[in-house]
């Protein structure tokens, strides 16, 4: 699977995951869901537990767990963490998107 996580994502992953984790053993999982405005959106989530079929993207020092369903829909995407007047948020670039909202959290495939 081709996921890019940009060094400013990364630097943020970790830091949560320091913030956060209870374990050694957690990882921050992406994933795609049916909802939001556009009609698939994307979330993040902490997770102890990594599925037979989750795909494990290298993330500097961590990695982040994609579901297999999620997968399809974040192939070839971007992920990076970005700062500005409307504040700061991970950002998801996504070239199967053939539609998103306003505020990026969520998109159309189709």
């Amino acid at each position: 699977m081709n996921l890019t996580i940009t060094e400013n994502a990364q630097t943020r992953l970790q830091e949560i995951l320091s913030q956060e984790a209870q374990g050694s053993k957690t990882k921050v999982r992406v994933f795609v869901q049916g909802g939001g405005c556009s009609g698939m959106e994307y979330g993040f989530t902490m997770d102890d537990e990594q599925n037979e079929d989750d795909w494990e993207i290298p993330a500097g020092s961590q990695s982040v767990l994609v579901d297999s369903m999620s997968a399809q829909y974040l192939l070839n995407a971007e992920i990076d963490y970005i700062e500005d007047l409307s504040g700061s948020r991970f950002k998801i670039s996504n070239p199967q998107a053939q539609t998103t909202c306003g505020c990026g959290s969520s998109f159309n495939p189709y």
